[in-house]
């Protein structure tokens, strides 16, 4: 009696391990993908939340600080894609910087939700009449080398 209640537990424990691996876990994990990849999938890829990664091409950012409306494209340089974002950007966003935009493909454009940029894992305090923008700069330049 007492290992038929083993193996009952046993498998109660295997069945919700394999439906959260199967069935529950595969609706909340958000995949980062490069432009080509996101191209790649065609239909499949409209209206799934995942990490696009690559980086701004340059000349394709459009800020309005009116309405917030951040517009620029990803590219990894194989694809290109559109994306628009609602809110400030990152203080540190340039063109041709690193981007990671959390969000949805949908109908040719990117909806971002969350915006990241790379950034060098270096600190140094500005020196006295310095601005800080001109040193993040160089940094970036430095580690994208």
């Amino acid at each position: 009696m007492k290992k038929k209640w083993i193996i009952s537990g046993l498998v109660a424990i295997v069945a919700i391990f394999a439906w959260l691996l199967f069935g529950g876990l595969q609706k909340n994990v958000v995949f980062f993908l490069t432009p080509k990849e996101l191209l790649a999938k065609g239909a499949e890829g409209d209206g799934v939340p995942v990490r696009l990664g690559g980086q701004v091409k340059p000349g394709s950012t459009k800020w309005d600080a009116n309405t917030l409306d951040l517009r620029f494209t990803v590219t990894d340089g194989s694809g290109d894609i559109p994306v628009k974002s609602t809110g400030a950007p990152p203080q540190m966003f340039r063109d041709g910087m690193g981007v990671v935009v959390e969000g949805k493909y949908q109908h040719g454009l990117f909806q971002a939700t969350n915006l990241m940029v790379k950034h060098s894992n270096e600190y140094r305090a500005p020196k006295p009449g310095e601005e800080a923008h001109e040193k993040y700069k160089t940094l970036i330049q430095q580690s994208s080398k």
